[in-house]
């Protein structure tokens, strides 16, 4: 999708996090008119020497890495030593703040940040619209966590049966496993894995956590507390939970303790596996492996609860002169958080400033 708009002429101005959607004074409406949005407010994370390549080539193949490309930014390499997260919704820092003006900047917005940073950045049209305020109340989100391990045997090996697949509804804290053995041709290592695993589930909210409140921001242990968390609850899952599935993958049976074979992960740094040094290797080389907590406000999932569609608002609500938005969370006829309701919601945000596509060119529309 960049690629291709930026072949199609889009310009992106990375390192820019909105802080504030900004609605015009009422009082400065003339009866009759429809509300708009004034005003976009950022922070802007980090300067760009001249233009940004945010890509990296990886055998030909343009690929998005796993962090900025410092060499490309001013100090650039300071940033880096600071520990700058600029995807972290609790790392303020910033070098300067920007604000775009409607006529002068822009004419119209096409509002497509998660839902559960709605009330963090648009917070004007939360307080003053009460069916914004009840799709925030009513439509829930939740974190989710996940894990991908490479390991050094292949799934036969490790004592499953069947074909590769992808399966949900076994246990937590991990209930989905995906087979993804479709990407070692794709991966380039020193000591090639032969087989790679993707773990995923939701992760409970804890106790008194406000999630949609302004100072969910100030507890900025959040995302180290959570990262933990996720950490301890995929040890445990190896250790407790994956023999069910891979019975070979576990010491059980063999007259040692009970446990994951830690040694199966490869490390990426082509470290000697402990089963090549005679030693055991311990969860320590879990940390070789890849496992996020989904915590930030926009990247939490959106769930459809029983009643709730109907709080949603389409991306066709023509309520703000000059706004629309788009997302999976949004009313586009398919409440499901997947690609294709955004898809689907993208191409109904684009009717509503343009017209086009004809909504009858909308797969899955079913509006008035």
């Amino acid at each position: 999708l960049y690629e291709v708009l930026k072949r199609r002429g889009v310009t992106f101005e990375f390192f820019h996090r909105l802080e504030n959607v900004r609605l015009v004074d009422p009082a400065e409406l003339e009866p009759g008119d429809k509300p708009y949005v004034e005003a976009l407010e950022f922070d802007v994370q980090a300067t760009v020497r001249s233009t940004y390549d945010p890509l990296v080539d990886v055998d030909g193949l343009p690929c998005w890495p796993a962090a900025p490309r410092w060499e490309q930014l001013e100090d650039g390499e300071a940033l880096r030593a600071e520990g700058r997260d600029f995807e972290s919704f609790w790392d303020r820092r910033k070098v300067a703040t920007r604000t775009l003006r409607v006529t002068d900047d822009f004419d119209f917005v096409v509002l497509g940040v998660g839902l559960g940073a709605i009330p963090h950045v648009a917070r004007e049209l939360v307080e003053r619209d009460p069916r914004w305020r009840r799709m925030v109340e009513r439509v829930k989100t939740v974190a989710s966590q996940s894990f991908q391990i490479w390991m050094r045997e292949d799934m036969e090996q490790l004592g499953w049966t069947g074909p590769p697949i992808t399966i949900s509804g076994f246990v937590q804290p991990f209930d989905t496993w995906a087979d993804m053995r479709q990407l070692l041709a794709e991966e380039r290592w020193p000591d090639p894995p032969r087989s790679i695993a993707y773990f995923c589930s939701v992760l409970p909210d804890e106790p008194g956590e406000p999630v949609t409140a302004p100072r969910y921001r100030d507890a900025e242990d959040v995302p180290h507390r959570h990262h933990e968390r996720v950490r301890a609850n995929a040890v445990r899952f190896l250790n407790h939970d994956i023999g069910h599935l891979w019975p070979r993958a576990v010491r059980e049976g063999r007259g040692e303790d009970p446990g994951f074979r830690w040694e199966l992960l490869v490390d990426a740094s082509g470290e000697t596996p402990a089963a090549k040094t005679g030693q055991r290797a311990t969860e320590k080389r879990f940390d070789t492996q890849f496992w996020t907590a989904n915590v930030n406000p926009s990247d939490r999932y959106v769930l459809c609860p029983p009643g709730s569609p109907r709080y949603r608002i389409s991306p066709l609500d023509n309520t703000y002169d000059n706004l629309t938005l788009a997302g999976d969370w949004t009313s586009c006829g398919f409440n499901e958080g997947c690609v294709e309701a955004a898809v689907m919601s993208g191409r109904l945000a684009a009717h509503a400033l343009s017209q086009s596509p004809p909504l009858e060119e909308i797969v899955g529309y079913n509006h008035p």
